[in-house]
């Protein structure tokens, strides 16, 4: 129907602009990083070029959020480069305290803006190359989101519907839900999509601002409270 081909091109379109908005939006609101002084402990993550471990062939991650707990099972074999990212970044406490910031009923849900602007700026600028589509985009699975070819960082986002469409943008799925979908329908939605096709929070102004900006402006979003891998095969 005519209807629903308009729906899924605009959240298409999401996906690939509005939604990961560029790294540059988030740059130029930020400067140039100032100097912390040596005295200060550089935090690891401000150097992403260090984690560079290789995931095993599959594992599990289970995320504690304030709506309950989910687990996601990642393959290897479903995107190497992607699963590869995803490892070290929670293995690192990349996603420990931050935001599910976009979540769009009938479509997915949206995280990895770092709460440390720093930071996030640092991966920003950590592009991956990316994956063949091996698997579907259906519901319950994780995929890291982009903004057009070999732009992956480290936002993810979990598909909540059947979502076959994006695999033709080049979306790969490198894991999928396997306990507490429910958790994961639960996510607070009210704020709706982010700027203009609703009243969310505006992406550059995240990656800006971090938990600042989010905490301050919607505090009813759910948050990640820490991501353990709790199983890996050898």
């Amino acid at each position: 129907m005519p209807i629903m081909t308009c729906r899924l091109s605009w959240m298409r379109r999401g996906l690939l602009a509005l939604a990961f908005v560029l790294p540059a939006a988030a740059a130029a609101a930020c400067g140039e990083a100032p100097d912390r002084g040596s005295a200060e402990p550089r935090d690891p993550l401000l150097r992403p070029a260090q984690f560079t471990e290789t995931a095993p062939p599959r594992f599990a991650v289970r995320f504690e959020t304030t709506a309950g707990e989910f687990v996601v099972e990642v393959r290897r074999e479903w995107a190497p480069i992607g699963a590869d990212r995803f490892y070290n970044l929670v293995q690192a406490g990349y996603y420990d305290d931050t935001r599910i910031y976009r979540v769009v009923p009938g479509f997915m849900a949206q995280f990895g803006i770092h709460g440390d602007p720093f930071i996030h700026r640092a991966w920003a600028r950590a592009l991956l190359r990316d994956d063949p589509v091996v698997e579907s985009n259906s519901r319950g699975r994780v995929t890291f989101a982009k903004a057009g070819p070999n732009s992956r960082t480290a936002e993810v986002f979990i598909s909540t519907v059947e979502n076959a469409r994006l695999d033709a943008d080049g979306f790969a799925p490198f894991g999928e839900v396997v306990e507490g979908m429910e958790v994961v329908d639960a996510f607070h939605a009210g704020y709706g999509d982010g700027p203009p096709r609703g009243e969310g929070p505006y992406a550059a102004m995240a990656h800006a601002r971090g938990n600042e900006y989010l905490d301050e402006e919607y505090p009813e979003l759910t948050r990640i409270i820490r991501a353990v891998v709790v199983d890996a095969e050898g």
